[in-house]
Parts: structure tokens; sequence; C-alpha cells
């Protein structure tokens, strides 16, 4: 606990001189002021890595002096000290941006472990900052393997342009969602609004009510207007992910609307427009879906105006391991826990496993890890048999074949060195001629004889 600076805001001084104390026989260097104009200017001043709040202050309450700092934008945590009957104040005060809270009377031990815990939450959060900034920029897609670095590219070029129709292809799990958005905050829309609707988690009966909005009394139970998707998306994107599914009679709707951007909610009798970047997605093979009757062909050059294909995780290299720890700290952050690391063998299993769910797999077991392991080095012990069998699979196999080469070595010498006869081969090898014949078939070498 070292090289801590601690600042004590509280008008009890007695309070103050005793903390002070404790706190720099622990080793951390604390500081006290006894009203909330003293508390802001040192922290003004000298900027100490955790402030111990009172809630009740002669000259404001610790709340304000939280929402003050807050407005100001100064990032500093803040631990609130309140009275017993306090509580609910204290409450309040996390809500407005305190890190925690602590009721009198608190042992010491409450009170370095609040100090402890809450600095701990801060360094993951600043991580989880760098992290974002460092590895992933702005556009929040990790990756520095050749697949991404084109995609991320090729991201931005089109977020760039005017073009508003965009067609994302690839497995589950591939981040068409995550590249959507990108897309979206790096366009000149990125102050307008982000909708998405998936195709396949609505009834087919109410996805063109989601999409374009009903007016009252369009049917019953219609009791008053909705606006649809599209016209929330008006100035911004609207994603529709799952494309695939929508049902062939709504997709001429689309198409019309993607056409001359006008549109018409379900019981209106006037044409609406909208001005909207369409981003679609799927995971199908929309050209296959378009021969077999199932998707128009008409929607789907109109979607495709441009197309990103979204590499499979198994495709992106090294950039499997960058991802567990991106999740690894980011998930850890979110749960105020320690993340975990991986193990030489099992970031060697990360590495080599197939990953059929692509990224959302990725993510999932590593969430799982850290709920499970919290801190913890991560070893194969740890991971789900279908990345452990795997590997010990390729093991087993790895070592038949290096036994059958032996094997090969043995025979062929064997009967090199009789001439050719396999009986006295066989005697060479201390085995029967018939477990010799065996041998040589399973093999694959000849297993005729040069002489009988």
């Amino acid at each position: 606990m070292s090289d801590i600076s601690v600042l004590i805001v509280d008008d009890e001084q007695q309070l103050v001189r005793s903390l002070l104390f404790a706190l720099r026989e622990e080793g951390i260097a604390a500081r006290g002021a006894h009203t909330a104009a003293e508390g802001l200017a040192e922290i003004a001043r000298a900027m100490p890595d955790l402030v111990l709040l009172d809630q009740r202050l002669p000259d404001m309450t610790g709340t304000e002096v939280v929402e003050k700092l807050r407005r100001e934008q100064i990032q500093v945590p803040v631990v609130m000290i309140s009275a017993h009957g306090d509580t609910r104040a204290a409450v309040q005060a996390v809500k407005a941006g305190a890190s925690d809270y602590l009721t009198k009377p608190f042992e010491l031990e409450d009170l370095i472990h609040a100090i402890r815990s809450t600095l701990e939450r801060e360094k993951l959060a600043a991580e989880v900052s760098w992290h974002r900034e460092a590895i992933l920029g702005d556009d929040g897609m990790v990756g520095d393997s050749a697949v991404m670095r084109d995609l991320t590219e090729t991201v931005r070029r089109v977020a760039a342009s005017a073009t508003t129709r965009v067609l994302l292809l690839g497995e589950s799990g591939t981040g068409k969602g995550l590249v959507a958005r990108s897309i979206h905050n790096r366009s000149a829309r990125a102050k307008g609004p982000f909708v998405e609707v998936n195709c396949a988690s609505l009834p087919e009966q109410l996805i063109e009510a989601e999409l374009f909005g009903t007016e009252k009394g369009a049917f019953t139970g219609a009791h008053q207007r909705r606006l649809g998707l599209v016209a929330l998306a008006d100035g911004g994107t609207l994603f529709l992910d799952e494309i695939g599914e929508m049902p062939l009679a709504l997709q001429a709707k689309l198409l019309h609307f993607l056409e001359n951007g006008s549109y018409r909610p379900i019981g209106s009798g006037q044409a609406r427009i909208a001005e909207v970047r369409v981003i679609a997605a799927t995971n199908r093979d929309l050209a296959a879906e378009v021969k077999a009757g199932r998707f128009r062909e008409d929607l789907y050059y109109r979607l495709a105006v441009i197309q990103l294909k979204l590499p499979a995780l198994r495709e992106r290299g090294g950039d499997i391991v960058a991802l567990a720890r991106h999740f690894a700290v980011k998930l850890a952050a979110e749960s105020g826990v320690p993340p975990i690391t991986l193990d030489e063998a099992a970031t060697r299993l990360f590495e080599r496993h197939g990953w059929p769910g692509n990224v959302r797999q990725l993510k999932n077991l590593v969430e799982r890890l850290t709920i499970l392991h919290p801190g913890r080095t991560i070893s194969p012990a740890e991971l789900p048999p279908e990345m452990t069998d795997g590997a010990a699979r390729t093991a087993d196999a790895a070592l038949d074949a290096h036994l059958d080469a032996s094997e090969r070595h043995l025979l062929t010498d064997a009967l090199a060195r009789a001439g050719g006869q396999k009986g006295r081969a066989a005697e060479l090898l201390g085995i029967s001629r018939h477990s010799l014949k065996r041998r040589l078939q399973r093999l694959g070498l000849s297993s005729e004889n040069r002489s009988s």
C-alpha cells in the first residue's frame, strides 16, 4: 500500500487525527481537511489517489462534493463516510459517482479494505481504457492480423463514404454488430441514432409494424400511433441483423424504401420519408438463397452496394490471444475482480482451437473463467473438454505417427538384412512370421516375398 496518497475530509478533527495516524502506520501518505472547500482546494492542489469524504460537512454535503467533482471532470475515487443513520444518503452519493461508502463507526481493517478494493477497481478501469485506446483504437475492433488490418481500413473508407447500403457477411459470432456500429461511429452520422433490429427474433406478423410503425386504429389494440424503427433511425443508421430471415412479403416493402426512402406506416394513407444508412448482416449465403427463391434478387443487389466479408476467428492467427486478454481485462473490470491470465499451455490451446462460435464463443469462455476463477492463471485443467480433448487427440496422433515411422524403419531394415525373406526377418525381430505380415500390411509395406 506504499506510494498511495489519501485525503480525509471530515469536520470531526479528532477522527481525522486518528485516521491520519492509522493510515501513516500502514505506509499510506495521508492529509486532512475539515470542510468541503478545504477538501476541494487540496484535491485541486495535490490530486490524491483517493478521498475519504464525510457525508455531513459544515459547508456542503458529501454528495454535493461528489457531484461537483464529476461536473468539473475531476477523476478521483471517493469513499463516502456516513453516520449510522445516513446510509441512504451514502447510497445516493454512490449513485452520483462515489466509489464506495463506510458507515461510522468502522474498524481500521474495513477502511483499509475499502481503500484497497477501490484502488484496484480504479486500476482495472484504467487498464481497460488504455487497452481500448492502445489496442482497439477508436473503432473498438481488436486485432493486428493482416485480415483485421484490411477490414479495419475498409471500415474506415466505407464510414467516410456517402454510400447508404452496406452488407456484412460472415459466420455467427464474427462481430457483425460491432462492425456495423463502428461504421456508424466513424461516419458523419455518428451524432444520429443507431437503431438495431434482429429480423430473426421478431414474429413475422410484427416485423412490418416494428420497421415502419403503425397508426392509431390500424388494427385491434392499436390505441395510439407508434413510430417504427425506420423513423427512429432517421438521420442515422438502421442495422438489420439476420436479414436472411426476413419474410419475402416484407422484402418487397424494404426494397421500396431502399429505392426512394419512402415508407408507409400500417394503417396510414400517407407516405413518409426517412434518410438513413442501412447496414444489413447475415450468416447465410444470400446468393444461394436467391437461387433457392427464398430471397429477392433485386433486394440482394440493392443491399450489396458494399459487401464486407468478416473473417472467422480461426483465420485471424495471433488475434485470438489478443482478444482473450482484451476480454479478460474488460470483463474483470465490469465485475470488480482481478483479470485472469493464461499459462503457456492454455495459450497454446487457445491458439489451436477451431472456435466454431468465433469471437462470441471466445468471449463467453473468458467470461465463464473470470466468474469461476477470478485473478487466477488459467491452465488446461480449467478449460472445457472440447479444447483439451482435441489437443489430446492431436498429441496421440503425433505419437502414433512417430511410432509408425520407427516401426517402419525397423521392419524395412530387418527385411533388407534378411535379403527380403520374411521368415528370416521375423527371426531377426523376434516375432512370428504372421505378426510380421500383419505389421507390413498395416503400414502399407509390400507383403510379397522376395524369396520363399
